[in-house]
């Protein structure tokens, strides 16, 4: 069955998401704030910047006019960078109050908000009045943009309170190479999501120093620890990290050249200052954020997440890595678990 969909943010993520949709059938709209960028999605079907030799299908129409992206929709995909999110639900609760639309609800960006420190799903649903809309729901997962073009074999989870609206976005998106699971936990994937960019910082920041594979499955599994510690402080089920988007959301994004925050890291680990590291990306690093979301949010709820506050401590006061990770290794001992 065919759905009208409008996917908001032409990021490497979103335009890959928005043509796995359209190789699905349904009627896309992707939307970008950049009138360059449609034009050429539009007239060249390509999206050079972010994602490099993939063509899309002409049938894949891009708007940079909102309320035109947003028409007679059945459903919304946001997937623009967490500090755009709320500006962006404010503008769309605009529209769907005057077009008396109430369409679904998903995501795939992954973070917290800086200073309120609320998951995304939380920002949309306050933005966006439940009479335009129905339940949120969080489409999460090990999904590099550039494995998917390629239809590498590629599986996510599906979160929502509502186990119709999770069932409706599997539907949405399941392919042969694409499967999409559901899940209830809501606050687990979302906090998981985005707490795997500061470990993927961490990874690239090991390779960049020389470290090898010991030192990083170390990383990975204590990260992974800090993580479920902080999940489940606020009544995240602890099985949902060792699920897709926990532990496996941590492996694609820590060991791989794809994820921009492993890279971020790896530049950080070879002695690149910051401020370099972020213009050479070119493209939003949402590790660096989330690190300080987070480390303020273990102080405020008591819960240990040291290789966090390691991370903290090299990107927003200066500390050396080697000297940071030295003061990790000589903590006094204590049991695993």
């Amino acid at each position: 069955m065919s759905e009208k969909i409008a996917v908001l943010g032409a990021g490497s993520w979103g335009s890959i998401l928005a043509s796995v949709l359209d190789e699905n059938g349904h009627d896309v709209r992707l939307w970008s704030y950049n009138p360059k960028q449609v034009e050429e999605l539009n007239t060249q079907h390509t999206n050079a910047h972010y994602i490099k030799d993939f063509t899309f299908s002409p049938s894949l129409v891009a708007y940079s006019d909102l309320a035109s992206a947003l028409d007679n929709v059945d459903a919304i995909l946001f997937v623009v960078p967490t500090k755009a999110i709320r500006s962006v639900a404010g503008q769309v609760a605009e529209i769907l109050k005057a077009k008396n639309l109430k369409p679904e609800l998903i995501h795939a960006s992954k973070g917290i908000e800086q200073k309120t420190y609320k998951r995304l799903s939380q920002v949309l649903e306050e933005e966006i009045p439940a009479a335009n809309r129905q339940a949120v729901t969080v489409l999460s997962g090990p999904s590099h943009a550039e494995d998917v073009a390629r239809k590498d074999i590629t599986l996510v989870t599906a979160a929502s309170t509502s186990p119709d609206a999770a069932k409706y976005v599997q539907h949405l998106f399941m392919t042969p190479y694409f499967r999409v699971y559901t899940n209830p936990d809501i606050i687990g994937v979302e906090i998981g999501a985005a707490l795997k960019n500061i470990i993927a910082l961490g990874a690239g920041a090991l390779h960049g120093l020389g470290y090898g594979d010991n030192a990083k499955a170390a990383l990975m599994t204590r990260g992974l620890a800090e993580i479920s510690r902080l999940g489940t402080s606020f009544g995240a089920d602890p099985m949902t990290f060792i699920g897709l988007s926990g532990v496996g959301d941590i492996i694609v994004t820590a060991t791989s050249s794809n994820s921009r925050n492993w890279r971020a890291g790896d530049e950080l680990g070879k002695g690149e200052a910051l401020d370099d590291v972020i213009n050479h990306m070119g493209m939003v690093i949402e590790g660096l954020a989330t690190t300080k979301a987070a480390y303020e949010l273990s102080r405020e709820r008591g819960v240990s997440m040291p290789i966090t506050e390691a991370i903290y401590q090299v990107i927003y006061e200066g500390k050396d890595i080697r000297q940071a990770i030295s003061d990790l290794m000589q903590r006094e001992g204590r049991s695993e678990f």
